[in-house]
C-alpha cells in the first residue's frame, strides 16, 4: 500500500490553509488542492519535494519561480499569492490561484488539433503574459502547451494562464542577495521540442527565445505536429538549429491556411533571433489580423430573434465565432455593419465583417451603447453557414 501523503489533511502557516488533495506532481514538487477558510476560496499550494531541499541549485531554481511569479500581475499569467518556507520542516511553498480546466497539451490530445479561430486568441494572450514578463526582465525559456492552462473566468472559455516559471531566467537588476542564476554558458535547459537555435545550443537567452517557442507551440496546436520530423529529443535539438520549418499546408495538406499565417510563423521561428520579432507584443499584433481571415471568405445569416438585455453582446460573440449561440435578446440601435432591427429580431445578411468591425461591435455593447430600449429576456442566435 502507498504511504499517505504528509501534507494532505494538514493545516499550513498556522491554519491558514488546510491541504484537500493532491492535483498533480513533477520533478521539483506536488501541487496541492487547499482551503483558505479566511477568504473563502480555494488555492494551490506548489511544494518543494522534501528530498530535495538539500539541493542548493534546485532550492534556489524554486525560490526564483517564486520571486518571478510574484512580481507579474498580468491577468494572463497565473496569479501568486505567497511564498516562503514552512515553519515545522523548512519545506518551500509557493501559494497561487486554483484554476479549473486543463493544459494545452491535454487539449489538443483530447480534441485534436485547434482552429485557427481559436488557437490564435489563445496566443495572443499568452503574448501579453510574456512581454510583462519580459518587461520586466523575465525570460521564461520553458514554454511549452502544458505551461499554458486553459481555464474560465467570467464566463470567458479558453482563457489561458502561463505557468511555471521553474526555469525562468531573471536578470541581474531583479536578483536579490544570496539568490542563484543557474544559467550558464553552454548548459541546456527547458524541453527539446519546444527549445530555440540558440537554448539548443546552450547560448545565452533573452525574450526572443520565448517568442520561437511560443510560435512552435502555435504550430503544434494548428497542426498536431510539431514543424520537424523527428524521432528523438536530441534529432529534434538539431533541427531547431539546422532544419527549415515544415509550412502548415504541407504538414496537414488536409486543412488550408492563409499564407499571412505561414508568413507569420515562418518569420517568429527565424534561426537567427535578429530576425524574428524582437517583442512578445510585435509578435502578438502580427497574429491578431489572422483571427478571423478564413471566416471572411464565409457568407453567413445570422438571426438573432427574441428577448434579454445582454443580446446584442451575444450577437457579436456569435459572429465572431461563427457558430449556434443562446443568450439575450436584442434591442436598440444597429452598427453599420450590413444589419437592420426589425421588431425585435436583429438579422444580418451578407459577408462576414471584419475583425475591427467584430471588435467595435463587441467594446460597444460591452459599453451598453446599443443595449438601449431592450424590453425582453431570451433569445436564440442562429448562424446558418452559406
Amino acid at each position: 500500500m502507498r504511504p499517505k501523503d504528509p501534507f494532505i489533511g494538514r493545516d499550513l502557516l498556522g491554519g491558514q490553509f488546510r491541504v484537500l488533495e493532491k492535483i498533480g506532481t513533477g520533478g521539483m514538487g506536488s501541487v496541492y488542492k487547499a482551503e483558505q477558510p479566511a477568504m473563502n476560496r480555494m488555492v494551490a499550494i506548489k511544494i518543494l519535494h522534501p528530498k530535495l531541499a538539500g539541493r542548493k541549485d534546485l532550492t534556489a531554481r524554486f525560490r526564483r519561480e517564486a520571486r518571478a511569479m510574484s512580481q507579474l500581475t498580468h491577468p494572463n499569467t497565473v496569479k501568486v499569492f505567497m511564498y516562503g518556507e514552512l515553519e515545522d520542516d523548512g519545506s518551500l511553498y509557493i501559494v497561487m490561484e486554483m484554476l479549473e480546466g486543463r493544459n494545452l497539451n491535454q487539449t489538443v490530445r483530447k480534441e485534436g488539433p485547434l482552429s485557427v479561430e481559436r488557437a490564435i486568441p489563445i496566443v495572443i494572450q499568452c503574448c501579453g503574459a510574456l512581454q510583462e514578463a519580459h518587461d520586466k526582465g523575465i525570460v521564461h525559456r520553458d514554454m511549452k502547451p502544458e505551461n499554458i492552462f486553459l481555464s474560465k473566468q467570467g464566463g470567458m472559455p479558453d482563457y489561458p494562464k502561463v505557468l511555471d516559471f521553474g526555469l525562468a531566467k531573471v536578470t541581474e537588476r531583479q536578483m536579490q542577495p544570496g539568490s542563484v542564476i543557474l544559467t550558464q554558458e553552454g548548459m541546456v535547459f527547458g524541453t527539446p521540442e519546444f527549445m530555440s537555435p540558440e537554448q539548443a545550443q546552450g547560448k545565452t537567452l533573452d525574450a526572443r527565445s520565448d517568442i520561437y517557442s511560443l510560435a512552435v507551440i502555435l504550430y503544434e496546436v494548428l497542426t498536431g505536429k510539431l514543424p520537424f520530423s523527428a524521432r528523438t529529443p536530441m534529432e529534434y535539438i538539431q533541427k531547431h538549429v539546422t532544419d527549415p520549418i515544415i509550412p502548415l499546408s504541407d504538414r496537414v495538406p488536409e486543412r488550408k491556411f492563409d499564407r499571412g499565417l505561414d508568413e507569420v510563423l515562418a518569420r517568429a521561428l527565424q534561426k537567427q533571433p535578429d530576425n524574428r520579432f524582437q517583442t512578445a507584443g510585435e509578435f502578438g499584433e502580427a497574429l491578431r489580423p489572422l483571427r478571423l481571415h478564413q471566416r471572411r471568405h464565409q457568407r453567413h445569416r445570422i438571426v438573432a430573434q427574441g428577448r434579454g438585455a445582454h443580446g446584442i453582446l451575444a450577437v457579436a460573440r456569435a459572429i465572431a465565432r461563427g457558430e449556434t449561440a443562446e443568450a439575450g435578446g436584442v434591442g436598440g440601435r444597429i452598427p453599420a455593419a450590413g444589419g437592420e432591427l426589425v421588431t425585435g429580431q436583429l438579422r444580418i445578411v451578407g459577408p462576414q465583417p471584419g475583425a475591427e468591425q467584430l471588435d467595435a461591435l463587441e467594446v460597444d455593447a460591452v459599453g451598453g451603447k446599443l443595449l438601449q430600449d431592450v424590453r425582453h429576456h431570451r433569445a436564440v442566435i442562429r448562424d446558418e453557414q452559406r
